[in-house]
């Protein structure tokens, strides 16, 4: 085994000191989280985290190069035909739509893994590419290709990859890599007490998910998929750490979108996670093979964007702002008598309400307050588990852009 193939390679993996700055940027993630959907309604809530799920998965497909707009998503949700001629873009979708879904309720449960885990990150892998058609897994090069194995790490020279000027470790050498990887970034200790856990400390999580995010990707453990599974190993670190709010913001936008906006955004990602891969420079630049300014401003850049997705969501979801675009909503909507605007209000304070109280909520007859609610019904705005049981606030695709501005780009 020769040294630069050694599994300390991604050293420093941690970063022991943090900087104030960094530090303000956790502290803020922490009280931002805490903030975020503390006034909604559960039900609402869960509902709005599902929107989310759907916008996660249009960016994490977006940074993929792979264009599914957020209607198409939401439709493959009820069923991909046989004969979709984009049915390998819509199961893709889906797949990351269910595993951050079953995240998501593991969370709340309090069962979720250790998110750094070797068997957790190979679960998230065979998970997603479950139900992939033989053209998703099939991995081609100039020279061979090969199929896939859903949860295997690469085996083989021939699944040795180069990522632009950026060469992970041998295929071979993975397995210790994501064992050392564990052992750096581990949430919890194994039993017997032989790993150093990261911490129970907000902060310390917060740096571990940044660190892990790039360690993971330089590893570059799987033929295919890294990135896919990194966003979904970061949205688990960020429920572990105590900040993923019931799902209600997502590090998938902020990654596709970065902190500057248009094309420059766009390309931060990529730039961030290049300057990370650097090598040590100097003797003042940390004492692993990596260079620790780099993982920092990638920490920096990384922590910056969780801010800005929390803030961007919390405007989304203040109960009056969102009250006053969804009357906005009703106003835009032919269909929709203005009398059902207090309905969606009613909706939204509560969570849900019987459909026998329409009448007292909208102040119709009725007659007229029953076709104020069907309206609704049949517009997607508000539904109900049964057929006649209580109706709660849904979030179609097509309302989006009025409820939440600028949640998607233009044209998505």
């Amino acid at each position: 085994m020769t040294v630069e193939e050694a599994s300390s390679r991604i050293e420093p993996a941690r970063i022991e000191h943090p900087s104030g700055k960094l530090l303000d940027l956790s502290i803020d993630i922490v009280a931002r989280a805490e903030r975020l959907g503390a006034a909604l309604h559960p039900e609402t809530a869960a509902q709005l985290a599902r929107t989310v799920r759907i916008m996660n998965t249009y960016y994490s497909n977006l940074i993929e190069g792979h264009n599914t707009r957020p209607r198409e998503i939401e439709q493959a949700l009820h069923g991909i035909l046989p004969e979709d001629d984009r049915r390998d873009l819509k199961i893709e979708a889906v797949a990351h739509y269910r595993v951050q879904q079953a995240l998501d309720e593991q969370a709340a449960a309090g069962t979720l893994p250790d998110p750094a885990s070797e068997a957790f990150i190979q679960n998230l892998h065979r998970s997603f590419y479950e139900g992939a058609t033989e053209k998703m897994l099939t991995i081609s090069s100039n020279s061979h290709s090969f199929i896939m194995a859903p949860g295997e790490w690469r085996q083989g020279k021939e699944q040795d990859v180069v990522i632009g000027r950026h060469l992970p470790p041998a295929s071979d050498r993975v397995p210790d890599f994501m064992a050392y990887f564990h052992q750096r970034f581990a949430f919890t200790p194994r039993p017997g007490g032989e790993m150093i856990a990261v911490g129970k400390s907000r902060s310390a999580r917060l740096f571990a998910m940044a660190t892990a995010h790039h360690r993971f990707n330089y590893i570059h453990p799987f033929p295919d998929g890294n990135g896919r599974v990194s966003r979904l190993m970061s949205h688990a670190m960020a429920q572990s750490a105590g900040v993923g709010a019931h799902g209600l913001w997502s590090v998938s936008r902020g990654l596709a979108r970065g902190l500057t906006g248009g094309p420059e955004g766009r390309a931060e990602y990529k730039q961030h996670m290049a300057w990370a891969d650097e090598p040590r420079q100097g003797d003042r630049d940390g004492r692993g093979n990596l260079s620790l300014e780099g993982l920092e401003i990638f920490t920096e850049w990384f922590l910056g964007v969780c801010v800005d997705q929390l803030d961007y969501m919390e405007s989304l979801f203040d109960l009056k702002t969102l009250g006053t675009r969804l009357k906005r909503y009703v106003d835009r909507q032919e269909a929709l008598p203005s009398e059902c605007a207090p309905l969606l209000q009613e909706a939204l304070i509560r969570g849900e309400f019987d459909r026998g109280e329409a009448t007292r909520i909208s102040g119709l007859p009725e007659r007229s307050a029953r076709r104020a609610l069907k309206a609704l019904v049949d517009d997607g705005m508000l539904a109900s588990k049964t057929e006649k049981g209580p109706v709660s606030l849904r979030f179609p695709v097509k309302a989006l852009d009025t409820l939440f501005p600028r949640l998607y780009p233009d044209g998505a």
